[in-house]
């Protein structure tokens, strides 16, 4: 290591040289170290004070001069450039206090669609996770762990595109996707058995904007979808701001009741997660899914497949062939969020052609594209084949994190509760008997330091009710803690149940009206 005006370049970092030369000299401008004006050592002489090749300082000098941090004139040598100020109000005003102005009666201008339930829900357990960071065991979070992140494999892919695709990447991207991602995404789906073409793919920010834009094309005000009794909070959310009339179709152990389909007649929409509902779990059987088809068909219901889980298999065997194989009027969503890596924000959809346009349309007039740097860097990792080898590697750890938590649930949880080892994805329902209610039972296990999430925030109808339980996901802890969670919320049930017992004995009335 040697060391010049201040500066260090340390020859063991797996940093090259002349971006750590960029970085500590930007440092220094950025702090006033080297003022407007001041004149950096000739590129040959640094060189020999810091003991590395010319061309590493002639590197850094032009990136910063490209960067507007250093200006340089021929025979004259290179400066800082004067970098911009701060705006200061004028002298002797000072901004207006709030509270020398009426206020403006923000709640009262509140939208009926941004008051609907279904946020008031979501919001309570978010905020409390918010809060409860740290020893809190969190079995609520729909996303990898921070060490099942490939974020080598994908820092990689991001300089190789910023090495050979510069600027190109920099600018808004096609409102459908980039090119090369739209046609990763079509083998990758073909590959899973789901017939795709590039063409059909739109990319979205997220499968949750997919299922947005897909609402704001389809659903009037007091149009009905249906759904599965109980759903994605995201779904119930996004349905609900756009006015619709949501419907829990009741399920039998093959799926939604085509008996109850056929009597509620046509719907606008039905909105379905196939593979792995969110909460329960319950993956829906091949021949229901030809039933739900022929019942769409027949009422001119638009049918919306999430496979929020595409590729999360965790014991190798396949699910049904999906609605959209079976049709190809069906809307198809998916998303990387949940297999690769949440920070992406890309997600996408199949739709038919001629509803393409709409979509398309409404998805530019929300966020004018999707990340063309994203786009780029992720369509790289799936040319290099590294999601092949992601997938093996987090399907393993996932199985391992669920055999875990099975197998301290039924350590510590009242036998009178069950639960079934998924098959796909990262969450298990767990079904609670009636005298344990789940919102006591999220309350106790909070105070505890373990955080669930109660089956009501997922009941599309809170009237006619749904399944009675709690969702668990285990992707985002390590086998150790997922025991210490199970431990926890076992001694969580066990005090709801004293508590119940004691108020029933002492006042002769059960509080949950449970005979």
């Amino acid at each position: 290591m040697e060391r010049s005006l201040g500066l260090v370049l340390d020859h063991a970092l797996d940093v090259p040289l002349y971006q750590q030369l960029f970085d500590r000299i930007a440092e220094r401008i950025r702090s006033g170290a080297f003022p407007a004006g001041f004149r950096l050592p000739p590129s040959r002489k640094l060189a020999d004070e810091l003991g590395t090749h010319r061309n590493t300082v002639v590197r850094a000098y032009t990136e910063l001069e490209r960067s507007g941090f250093l200006s340089s004139t021929v025979g004259r040598g290179t400066f800082v450039r004067a970098q911009p100020a701060a705006v200061a109000l004028p002298v002797g005003r000072a901004p207006v206090s709030s509270a020398e102005r009426a206020p403006i009666p923000w709640s009262s201008m509140i939208s009926e669609r941004a008051r609907t339930e279904g946020f008031a829900r979501v919001a309570r357990v978010q905020r409390i996770a918010r809060v409860g960071r740290g020893e809190l065991v969190n079995l609520t979070k729909m996303e990898p762990g921070p060490d099942l992140l490939p974020d080598e494999l994908f820092r990689r892919c991001l300089e190789h595109v910023m090495r050979t695709t510069g600027t190109r990447a920099l600018g808004y991207a096609p409102h459908e996707g980039v090119p090369r991602l739209r046609e990763r995404i079509a083998a990758d789906l073909v590959r899973q058995g789901v017939p795709a073409r590039a063409d059909d793919v739109l990319v979205t920010s997220g499968s949750q904007q997919g299922l947005d834009v897909v609402a704001r094309a389809l659903v009037d005000p007091g149009d009905v979808v249906i759904s599965q009794a109980a759903t994605y909070t995201g779904a119930i959310q996004i349905f609900g701001a756009n006015g619709a009339r949501l419907m829990g179709v009741p399920a039998d152990a093959e799926g939604p009741d085509m008996a109850w389909l056929r009597h509620a007649g046509r719907a606008k929409a039905l909105y379905l997660m196939p593979n792995s509902c969110n909460p329960t779990g319950e993956c829906i059987s091949g021949p229901r899914r030809e039933a739900l088809i022929a019942w769409a068909r027949e009422t001119g219901t638009a049918v919306i497949e999430d496979d929020f889980v595409a590729d999360l298999e965790l014991d190798g065997a396949a699910p049904p062939p999906a609605m959209r194989a079976l049709d190809g009027d069906v809307i198809y969503l998916s998303t990387f969020s949940k297999k690769l890596i949440p920070a992406l924000r890309i997600g996408f959809l199949l739709c038919p052609p001629s509803l393409a346009p709409q979509l398309v349309a409404l998805k530019h007039a929300t966020d004018l594209g999707t990340s063309g740097l994203l786009q780029h860097a992720l369509a790289e990792f799936l040319e290099r084949g590294y999601l092949a080898a992601h997938l093996n590697r987090i399907r393993g750890q996932y199985r391992e994190r669920r055999d875990a938590l099975c197998v301290a649930l039924k350590k510590y949880l009242p036998p009178s509760v069950r639960f079934r080892a998924p098959t796909r994805g990262t969450t298990m329902w767990i079904e609670l008997p009636d005298d344990l209610d789940p919102e006591a039972v999220f309350e106790e296990a909070r105070r505890r330091g373990v955080l669930v999430s109660p089956g009501t925030l997922y009941r599309v109808d809170r009237a006619v009710g749904g399944p009675s339980g709690l969702r668990l996901v285990f992707g985002g802890e390590s086998p150790a803690r997922l025991v210490e969670g199970a431990k926890r919320l076992g001694a969580a049930m066990d005090a709801v149940s004293v508590g119940r017992r004691a108020v029933v004995k002492r006042t002769g009335t059960d509080p949950l009206g449970v005979v």
